[in-house]
């Protein structure tokens, strides 16, 4: 006998059809939101601590507030070192990319599950993210003159660098998404035909390896960002 078609089905089975025409992945978005609802646990629970009104003092052990507090005063430290001024402004988006690119690189380990970060129309929106994020700092702090980050040292340059310039900002979305793409795409079909092959001993040591490029491709994507950043706080030539 066949199953009654629910109200859900024949509402989202177009937008299912859809996103398998382009090859999008539709569970990917319950994988990412698995993702940013430990992720907010986490946060909730570690973050009990500084909310408090009164001095903090040393616990003398390790908990999750204490790793929490390091794992941040690490990043501060690392992105302090790219964005000679101002990194603490724009930590909250960094902070955050830091933690939610990992999570979603790490979640494709699960059995289960699979990365987010394999599909392009994710990396493409966080990619997006740091494009707005870095021109609008830029615009904020230099305004009006943010436009001569475009134009070159040398005014009678101008009208050959500006195209030149408008376009290398214009594609650095592109290459942005498509190496955390690529990367997290081409390490997870790995993990999947060895562990298609055997399911115990042989694919042990590509999740380790699936682990070390999930950390460096968060690694590199940060970087980048904050590297995106500073170059729009630069004072123009």
């Amino acid at each position: 006998m066949a199953q009654p078609i629910t109200w859900g089905a024949y509402l989202f089975a177009p937008l299912e059809h859809l996103m398998a025409e382009y090859g999008i992945d539709p569970h990917a978005g319950i994988d990412a939101l698995v993702v940013s609802v430990i992720l907010i646990l986490f946060a909730f629970i570690a973050g009990r601590k500084f909310r408090k009104t009164e001095m903090l003092e040393p616990e003398g052990r390790i908990s999750l507030a204490f790793v929490a507090e390091w794992i941040v005063g690490g990043l501060m430290n690392l992105f302090n070192g790219i964005i000679h001024h101002g990194a603490r402004n724009v930590f909250f988006v960094l902070g955050t990319f830091s933690f939610f690119i990992l999570g979603n690189n790490l979640i494709g380990l699960v059995p289960g599950f699979n990365p987010p970060t394999d599909q392009f129309n994710v990396t493409f929106a966080l990619a997006i993210i740091t494009f707005i994020t870095a021109h609008t700092i830029g615009i904020r702090e230099h305004g009006f003159a943010y436009i001569k980050k475009f134009m070159g040292p040398l005014w009678w340059l101008s009208p050959l660098l500006f195209p030149i310039e408008l376009v290398s900002h214009m594609v650095r979305p592109l290459s942005l998404s498509i190496r955390l793409f690529g990367n997290m795409t081409g390490d997870h079909k790995v993990v999947l035909v060895f562990s298609s092959l055997l399911a115990l001993g042989l694919p042990i040591p590509f999740m380790g390896l699936g682990i070390f490029i999930s950390f460096l491709q968060t690694f590199v994507f940060i970087l980048l960002s904050a590297v995106y950043f500073q170059d729009a706080l630069d004072h123009p030539h």
